[in-house]
């Protein structure tokens, strides 16, 4: 019983000291400090809080930095603490030169009033940011990847910020030592103009290439796998950044080959001449493979509405499968790997994460891959606009998770959009009226036929376009077979059967368009062969793109369509912040064989495929002689009829700007068809990317000067675009 009493009297007394601290804050409805619990020797109750000369940040703010209450039990130190703590918030705010004194005035009653007197002084906005001694990395490289910034955004003030200058002071010192400055030094000065002062240091360079641990791979070999792109060998400068691309370069090696736990480090070894520190660094490699593993089971969670059969598919084509050897450089511990990528990309899944999990074989580790599933459903109503295409009102319906198998069992069901779905298929219908080209289309896509990587692809399509001469109107279905092979080669085969309606002639439409008034059918079979060798297939940045089809056409008309397309995107450099600055060049050519109509033939100009920017769409193309012309006229040749062939180039440079949202461009377009001479523009722009919820979505402003052109040609200063890359 007594220590029931103990007990009872211990917990009455923490409950009436944490009640002194628990009173939101402390204070009665008058301000007034709470009654007094239990006395500490040394420490006075808090009776109130006052702040003078704070006109830029409110009270409320200010007492959320003190760390103490009106109530709690506060001595000198804890009240200077918060006295720093409000020197260092204005700081923060752009404040740096604020002055926080602190007074403490005690009543009779073992209470205390806190009073803090603030001189904010002026808010300091940045005037300008110099670098002071730099002379191996230019000031505009440097300045790139500050936060520090005269203008946020280029219109909006930028104010003085400690922690920003001190994370820039960071940046530059990573900088610096990853170009191979081993012993720089760099500080900052000032607040309204901002100095960086660097003393650079040499450069060292590199003696020798070192490995340790290389007992699993032949040193030959290891030594081959650096001399793939990259240069850092004996005699050049020592870069951290190439020898950790190094490093990574044989790490992936290793995680190819199943060692999932592979480490590579790099580590540069000063090297010591007669006794002193040269300038020179041997690149120690330390490899530690570990175990080498194979898949065992492979387990999907997280898929509640997506079927296995989705996710196993993509796992099926990189051949991430039991058996095979766990590679771990597409699936790498860590997470962010390509074919997770894949997964989050082809199942617009919000998350995707492959795990490897102790299995009961040894050499063995399960898989177990987490998926948490995104919106893959909408209907969107909207509004679209192109230089080519005018005005044009959108209402489109996409469901990027669609089972053509899963019907509804009920009305309810079909209704609530809970049937039709789980199966990774794509099913789009789009309404897009317009006022000058209005399309009315349905597209399904099976992305694995037969569950192999080889895409079924069934479209039809309705189309009506005011061309020059007269309207344009078609009805199309289309079937799309395209297999996807190992070694990156996708042969197609495709099938297509469409009416084309050229009606509402004008008077004096050419007779090339006469000829073919009315309604005429196609049946065409087309084969083709392109080859993706891009690090992204959506937003490349290296590599290449290149393919040949053939297209036999019959029906009221006989021909043939030859198309040939090289692309090539080249990293030339990548900044500080690690944005690149990317060189993209392609060339596109196509020959009608036989006598194709004119509306199989080839026109160039304007933004699309055969795109030349400052010439307007359609605006570069033989043109048919007027008819119905009566004297004294004299007919003229106005209204175009297409090019029986017609070869494409342009190079675009896209440079980053803000993010990697905003892209400045550059670039030379030029075509050939089968009148006139070269036509070329050169111009520049901006490409906005706008994130959607299935990826982001290239907006492109371009002005172009038509350098050489003929004088039928039809040209524009500025067009723009959504939807397409280069």
């Amino acid at each position: 019983m007594t220590k029931t009493w103990i007990w009872i009297g211990l917990v009455a007394v923490a409950a009436a000291m944490l009640s002194g601290h628990g009173c939101a804050p402390g204070e009665t409805e008058s301000g007034e400090a709470a009654a007094l619990q239990l006395e500490r020797p040394g420490q006075k109750v808090v009776r109130s809080i006052a702040f003078e000369g704070n006109k830029k940040l409110k009270e409320k703010e200010l007492k959320q930095r003190l760390g103490f209450r009106v109530g709690d039990y506060l001595d000198e130190v804890l009240a200077e603490l918060g006295r720093r703590s409000i020197k260092e918030h204005y700081r923060t705010k752009g404040f740096p030169r604020t002055e926080v004194e602190m007074s403490m005035d005690a009543t009779q009653e073992n209470q205390i009033h806190v009073r803090y007197r603030i001189v904010e002084g002026a808010r300091v906005r940045v005037k300008s940011v110099k670098f002071v001694g730099n002379k191996g990395i230019k000031s505009g490289a440097l300045q790139k990847v500050l936060t520090t910034k005269t203008r946020k955004w280029g219109v909006m003030a930028s104010y003085y910020n400690q922690d920003t200058v001190d994370g820039d002071l960071l940046k530059l010192q990573s900088i610096y030592a990853d170009r191979g400055y081993l012993n720089h030094e760099i500080r900052a000065e000032g607040d309204e103009h901002i100095v960086f002062h660097i003393e650079e240091g040499p450069i060292y360079h590199v003696r020798d290439v070192l490995f340790e641990g290389a007992d699993t791979v032949r040193e030959a070999e290891l030594k081959d796998r650096l001399n793939e792109g990259l240069e850092l060998e004996p005699g050049r400068p020592y870069w951290k950044t190439k020898a950790d691309e190094h490093a990574d370069r044989l790490r992936k090696m290793f995680r190819e080959r199943g060692y999932i736990n592979a480490q590579v480090d790099q580590t540069p070894w000063h090297v010591m001449e007669q006794g002193q520190q040269a300038n020179v660094v041997d690149v120690k490699y330390r490899l530690e493979p570990g175990e080498q593993f194979r898949i065992g089971r492979v387990d999907v969670t997280g898929n509640a509405d997506t079927q296995d059969k989705v996710v196993r598919h993509i796992l099926d084509e990189y051949d991430f499968t039991p058996g095979e050897l766990y590679n771990a450089d597409i699936a790498p511990l860590s997470g962010g790997g390509s074919l997770e990528k894949r997964i989050r990309r082809q199942m617009l899944a919000d998350e995707a994460r492959i795990r490897p999990m102790d299995s009961n074989q040894p050499g063995q580790k399960d898989a177990q891959v987490d998926v948490k599933e995104g919106l893959t459903g909408m209907v969107m109503p909207g509004i679209g606009v192109s230089s080519d295409s005018g005005f044009i009102g959108r209402l489109i319906y996409q469901q990027r998770n669609f089972d053509i198998t899963d019907w509804p069992e009920s009305f309810e069901e079909f209704i609530s959009l809970k049937s039709f779905r789980g199966g990774g298929q794509t099913l789009r219908i789009s309404l897009e009226p317009g006022t000058e080209v209005s399309q009315y289309s349905f597209n399904y896509t099976e992305p694995y036929m037969q569950d192999k990587p080889t895409s079924f692809d069934l479209s039809g399509m309705s189309f009506e376009r005011y061309r020059e001469s007269h309207d344009e109107g078609r009805l199309k279905g289309m079937v799309v077979i395209e297999q996807r092979l190992k070694n990156k080669w996708r042969p197609s085969l495709g099938l297509r059967g469409e009416t084309v309606e050229i009606s509402s002639l004008d008077r004096d439409a050419p007779r090339e368009i006469r000829r073919v008034s009315g309604d005429n059918a196609l049946v065409g079979v087309r084969l083709g062969m392109t080859r993706y060798l891009v690090d992204d297939e959506w937003e490349p940045a290296t590599g290449r793109v290149y393919g040949l089809a053939y297209e036999q056409v019959t029906g009221d008309h006989n021909f043939g369509l030859l198309t040939g397309q090289y692309a090539w995107y080249h990293t030339l450099a990548t900044d500080l912040a690690d944005r690149k600055t990317v060189l993209a060049t392609k060339f596109l050519g196509g020959m009608a064989v036989g006598e194709a109509p004119p509306f199989e033939r080839f026109y160039a100009g304007g933004t699309g495929a055969y795109g030349i920017r400052g010439f307007k769409y359609r605006g570069v193309s033989p043109r048919g002689l007027q008819t119905n012309v009566l004297p004294p006229r004299i007919p003229k040749r106005k209204d175009p009829i297409g090019s029986e062939w017609i070869a494409i180039a342009g190079t675009e440079l896209a440079v980053p700007v803000v993010g990697d949202s905003l892209s400045w461009l550059l670039f030379i377009d030029a075509g050939w068809i089968d009148s006139g001479g070269i036509r070329a523009g050169v111009g520049t722009g901006i490409q906005i990317m706008i994130p959607q919820w299935f990826g982001p979505v290239p907006m492109r402003f371009s002005l172009a000067v038509p350098m050489m052109k003929d004088g039928e040609d039809k040209t524009e200063v500025f067009s723009f675009s959504a939807g397409g890359l280069f």
